[in-house]
């Protein structure tokens, strides 16, 4: 849509273009000047996992050592780390894990911005996950910035795109069909009741199949806010974040623009889901307080076990970080998670 067009309300915009939320998000997150070329990179707007505790970086090593020893300790390890930021993950893995695990591992940040001054020399920074890789590929917030089309039900009980120009306002346009009205069906049913909303998740199960098809073996890991079948938010979750506070989703470069992600239907055959708190106590991150004898014969390592068990208690917390999902993905090894 161009100039001239009028939106639901009847109100005429001259010379804005109209376009769907995941081709003016794609845009506004990755074109030259997108926000995720900015120099402050993702931690200047949002705090993950990552940036909340070292010892998330250390429970992804121990996963990481599990799989070297499910996949029989190969001679060279693999370490993926997707959507990798200014690379903070991978720098603290390689950091956390074992000296001999450490020199058979290759570490490799995917990211489109250009490599960060000072990185460890370790580590290889690529625009897309490398082929072939045998060990552990980690999405942390990745599949969250995928930018999806919405949907939203019309007074007559039809779902229709919703349509966006760069400064957020937003109008109704054709009805969703094809592949994205398929999925819609299949994942996430809208009742026909005026003003209900959906995001077509269907390129984010593209995007994680696509990237577990370059492990030749392994394990494949998403981590993000997520939803299941029996959970679908009634108006989506769009949303946009700049400088640690959630903002209106505007596609102009100026914030990040994200929604929670279907995990289920990312999920391919062998997959499942687990809540992060679960993930990172089988990864031996459970937040338990210090014995309180500590701190007579050891004061400063009491204090020490303590903060640690309040880094834990955040990774783990149940209505903030621990309500995460986990989708992970055996390819050619077992479950290494209980259960």
């Amino acid at each position: 849509m161009t100039a001239g067009t009028r939106d639901e309300r009847g109100e005429r915009h001259e010379g804005q273009e109209w376009r769907g939320w995941r081709a003016a998000a794609q845009d506004a997150l990755y074109a030259p000047g997108g926000f995720y070329r900015r120099v402050e990179g993702p931690a200047g707007h949002f705090r993950t996992s990552v940036h909340a505790s070292p010892l998330f970086a250390g429970a992804v090593a121990r996963l990481l050592c599990r799989i070297d020893e499910a996949l029989g300790r190969p001679a060279k390890l693999d370490f993926v780390d997707m959507a990798a930021g200014r690379g903070e993950l991978t720098g603290g893995v390689l950091a956390a894990l074992p000296a001999d695990v450490a020199a058979r591992t290759r570490a490799y940040a995917v990211e489109i911005t250009e490599r960060p001054t000072g990185l460890d020399h370790r580590i290889e920074w690529l625009d897309a996950p490398p082929e072939g890789a045998t060990g552990l590929l980690f999405a942390n917030e990745w599949l969250d910035n995928v930018p999806v089309d919405v949907v939203e039900v019309d007074a007559e009980g039809v779902a229709r795109l919703v349509m966006v120009r760069q400064d957020g306002t937003e109008l109704l346009g054709e009805p969703a069909g094809g592949a994205p009205a398929r999925w819609l069906e299949r994942w996430w049913p809208l009742p026909g009741e005026q003003g209900l909303r959906a995001e077509i998740g269907l390129p984010r199960d593209e995007a994680w199949a696509g990237a577990v098809a370059t492990l030749r073996r392994g394990l494949a890991v998403a981590v993000d806010y997520a939803h299941t079948a029996g959970t679908r938010p009634p108006f989506g979750t769009l949303t946009g974040f700049r400088e640690g506070r959630e903002t209106a989703p505007v596609p102009d470069g100026s914030c990040d623009i994200t929604a929670h992600v279907a995990l289920d239907a990312c999920a391919l055959p062998g997959g499942r889901l687990l809540p992060q708190r679960e993930a990172l106590n089988a990864l031996d991150v459970t937040g338990a307080r210090p014995p309180l004898s500590l701190a007579s014969t050891d004061p400063a390592a009491y204090v020490r076990a303590l903060a640690s068990a309040g880094e834990a208690a955040e990774l783990t917390a149940a209505g903030g970080l621990g309500d995460f999902g986990w989708l992970v993905q055996p390819v050619g090894v077992a479950d290494p998670f209980p259960g």
